[in-house]
């Protein structure tokens, strides 16, 4: 089966840019066992392609996005200024050359942004399905990510790349797709979280629960517990910046409209501006149920407790894996990335690691940064064994 084409911007894009792109929906009439032991009697997955698919079908590149993202991660949408979330690194020959690979990304089952979650309508009901959605895993994310590949007429993927949630993805494909994952390149990422980062998800989720407008779950698609939500992503954005990061580009300064006498509650610093911005922007995009599902599956991942350890987690793969730290990331910071890199080298795997020395925080991956544009370049442009050559 060939790809969906890729839709023909209505205008010749900037020297470098991939133009205009629209999102599409994959239906699987299949049903669909989560690890929970639930099930859904099918399910959509929102995405977009750029790039075309190589007559041997094996030039895809699957981009796997973090907790707030989606499948907009390139181009632009029509009356849309801002492009998708990786823009800066995804188009005709930028790191990811959509000249040379079928780029792929799609929203996560159990998202918002048109992929199956818990806003979307229970048809046993004709109601949104709410907390009686179930419960998803990373794994089960990239279950419902190969039968989407597999719709497009995907015979491997050249490489997975993410960040963060993107990044625990990534490790999730090479081990459940040993065959199918030629490349890894997991950033910003963890094969689990530590007890610090579950406890600032839980702080999140206690936001949006102890918010009345969340009223079990249960709320119209147009409510819901707005301030809840709104603070659990102050609350995360926080993680994903660093001090110095903060103090640069806000510093102590003060908004104009400040009362002086500091005397009020109201705005005062432009920090505080910043994060309610961030906090108002964020209710009018995302469902919160959808942050109580992800953020637990963010905190369940755990490729040591799931395999014995992370050496007999990583002894299915195959593909050469690159694993990128930051040194200003205080969420998943630089050692548990370079744990995940000697797991895999223990394992007996083609692995590197390599380190950012940034002080942007967590999202470091997400910025402009030409050291990252050229590792990632030179990952993907190395010469690759073929699978055949592999053994386990």
């Amino acid at each position: 089966m060939s790809a969906d084409p890729s839709p023909a911007p209505t205008a010749a894009p900037a020297a470098g840019e991939i133009g205009l792109v629209e999102a599409r929906d994959f239906h699987s009439r299949q049903p669909f066992a989560f690890e929970s032991g639930q099930t859904l009697p099918g399910f959509t997955l929102r995405y977009e392609t750029y790039g075309e698919l190589s007559p041997t079908r094996d030039n895809t590149i699957l981009i796997c996005h973090a907790l707030s993202g989606d499948h907009h991660c390139a181009g632009q949408h029509a009356g849309d200024r801002k492009p998708g979330w990786w823009n800066n690194l995804i188009g005709p020959g930028k790191a990811v050359d959509t000249r040379r690979f079928f780029v792929v990304c799609a929203n996560v089952l159990g998202g918002c942004v048109g992929s199956t979650g818990p806003s979307s309508v229970n048809p046993e009901t004709g109601q949104p399905y709410g907390v009686a959605f179930p419960f998803v895993t990373i794994r089960d994310m990239v279950r419902s990510q190969k039968l989407l590949l597999d719709h497009l007429g995907v015979a491997s993927l050249a490489a997975a790349i993410g960040g963060s949630m993107g990044g625990m993805q990534v490790l999730q494909w090479g081990i459940e797709y040993p065959l199918f994952t030629k490349r890894m390149l997991a950033m910003a990422t963890t094969a689990r979280e530590s007890a610090q980062a579950i406890a600032f998800n839980e702080v999140g989720r206690q936001a949006i629960m102890q918010d009345p407008a969340w009223n079990r779950g249960d709320y119209p698609r147009e409510g819901g517990p707005r301030v809840g939500l709104a603070i659990a992503r102050m609350m995360a954005h926080i993680t994903y910046l660093s001090d110095a990061s903060m103090d640069r580009k806000f510093g102590r300064r003060k908004k104009d409209t400040a009362d002086r006498t500091g005397n009020s509650f109201d705005v005062q610093f432009e920090v505080e501006s910043y994060l309610r911005h961030q906090g108002q922007s964020f209710i009018n995009r995302f469902d919160a149920n959808s942050y109580l599902y992800i953020t637990r599956a963010l905190d369940q991942f755990d490729l040591a407790a799931a395999y014995g350890s992370l050496e007999q987690a990583f002894a299915p793969v195959l593909g050469e894996t690159l694993v990128l730290g930051f040194t200003s990331d205080w969420l998943f910071p630089p050692e548990q990335n370079r744990a995940v890199a000697l797991a895999l080298l223990r394992a007996g795997k083609r692995a590197s690691y390599a380190e950012l020395d940034t002080d942007l925080g967590h999202d470091s991956f997400l910025l402009e940064s030409p050291e990252l544009y050229d590792l990632v370049r030179g990952f993907l442009e190395r010469s690759e064994k073929r699978v055949s050559d592999f053994s386990i």
